[in-house]
């Protein structure tokens, strides 16, 4: 089966045919993945930062086999069910009070495109068709759809191959001052020239709040998230909240703008909400920008076909009821405190450059880029699935691992830390 996937089986910004050895899942339960040579590893990176309740959960394994005994699927056009409304009610209940309209889709990243239909949506149909760029912060990822790439970073977004068919944006330079760090106006000079200069082009900003994921895992001080809520506002155009990596808890607040105290137009959430179950996101928007949206007899223009998946969304009404019954503030807590203790230890070694956590995430940063069929063997022979990007090695395990569970993943990260950095070094001898 591995020589199959080798030779005709795409995986993830990765060639056609693997440099390194592809490990096989055979199960997973509770934080563990169990590889075909019968190894079980604990995943740090939660499926990519979906599976918040651990893998094979009882109360989400019964919500998906009895929806299964109902209907998987059922077209959304013309037609409603239960698992929608009542996920949709759940969703209103926990986010910000002005936002009160929800359009279900099949991934996080359709969830932006769809934030960003609805923003240039809302200024066209009133009228206002120069509204027609994003103002987007450097470092900053937000999928791999076409809208979605143009409101990356251009050099670090991963997208760089695509430049030249994009729809052109603006963008502002990444965040500079970081969590806890004391605040400084000139931190938001940049961003507020941007939109000083081209507020009548642009119809919304759009950013990933207090934490910048796949762009470099930055995690920034809640006061420019504040001043950019009060210059779009300043500047009459739309905030769109992308929280598909950070909602559900991950950094300590249920949702990340929770940090800073703001309030979206337009929210994002995506990655745990069926608890990585399986693929569904949505967009959360408010009255206002609906009623723009439709304005002269509009309507928004998009259509998924597995749009609100009953399956998907019995799944999710679960998941959300599952972490909103646990002690998942005291559990994300426990987890940042542990982090703060034990990964700072990798600030020892030359090669890293800074240690940063918030929440459920800690991130070790080196000075040079990892070397995966160096590193990703390297953590499986410590009993752990780490996959670092960039010259980042980070985590983001399930909100249930327990603290030996969780210093196993720790220790094995100072290990594997500290054998590349003699490995670099007898490489450069």
């Amino acid at each position: 089966m591995k020589e199959f996937d080798k030779q005709h089986i795409l995986h993830p910004y990765a060639p056609s045919t693997p440099l390194a050895e592809m490990e096989l899942v055979t199960s997973a339960s509770g934080v563990y993945l169990e590889l075909d040579s019968g190894r079980k590893v604990i995943d740090g990176m939660s499926s990519w930062w979906s599976v918040i309740h651990g893998y094979n959960v009882p109360a989400l394994n019964t919500a998906a086999t009895q929806q299964l005994s109902k209907m998987s699927h059922v077209m959304f056009g013309g037609l409603t069910h239960e698992p929608a409304i009542k996920l949709a009610q759940t969703l209103l209940e926990i986010t910000y009070e002005s936002l009160e309209h929800i359009f279900f889709s099949d991934s996080g990243s359709v969830s932006v495109e769809v934030a960003l239909k609805m923003a240039f949506q809302y200024w066209n149909s009133q009228g206002n068709k120069q509204k027609n760029k994003i103002l987007a912060f450097r470092k900053g990822y937000h999928g791999d759809t076409f809208g979605a790439m143009s409101v990356c970073d251009p050099v670090t977004g991963m997208h760089s191959a695509f430049e030249d068919v994009l729809h052109k944006n603006i963008f502002a330079q990444a965040p500079a001052c970081m969590f806890g760090q004391e605040w400084d106006e000139k931190y938001i000079e940049d961003f507020k020239t941007k939109l000083q200069e081209n507020h009548t082009q642009i119809a919304a900003v759009i950013l990933e709040p207090i934490v910048q994921g796949a762009g470099g895992m930055r995690i920034y001080s809640p006061e420019l998230l504040k001043r950019v809520r009060e210059l779009c506002t300043q500047y009459d155009v739309l905030l769109i909240l992308d929280e598909i990596a950070t909602g559900f808890g991950r950094t300590g607040k249920l949702f990340a703008y929770e940090h800073a105290g703001v309030a979206p137009d337009i929210l994002c959430v995506g990655k745990a909400l069926t608890g990585g179950y399986m693929s569904l996101a949505a967009t959360l928007t408010t009255k206002k920008v609906m009623q723009g949206v439709e304005a002269n007899g509009n309507v928004l223009m998009h259509g998924p076909t597995f749009m609100a998946n009953p399956l998907a969304c019995a799944v999710a009404n679960a998941s959300l009821e599952l972490l909103l019954n646990s002690p998942w503030k005291e559990r994300i807590q426990n987890i940042q405190t542990q982090l703060h203790e034990e990964l700072r230890k990798c600030e020892e070694l030359a090669i890293v450059k800074e240690v940063r956590i918030l929440g459920a995430i800690g991130v070790v940063e080196l000075n040079e880029e990892v070397d995966l069929n160096f590193m990703t063997p390297a953590f499986i022979r410590e009993g752990v699935w780490v996959r670092p990007f960039l010259n980042l090695v980070y985590i983001m395990p399930p909100f249930v691992i327990t603290k030996e569970e969780l210093t196993h993943l720790t220790s094995a990260i100072f290990t594997v830390v500290k054998e590349y950095e003699s490995y670099k070094a007898n490489a450069k001898t």
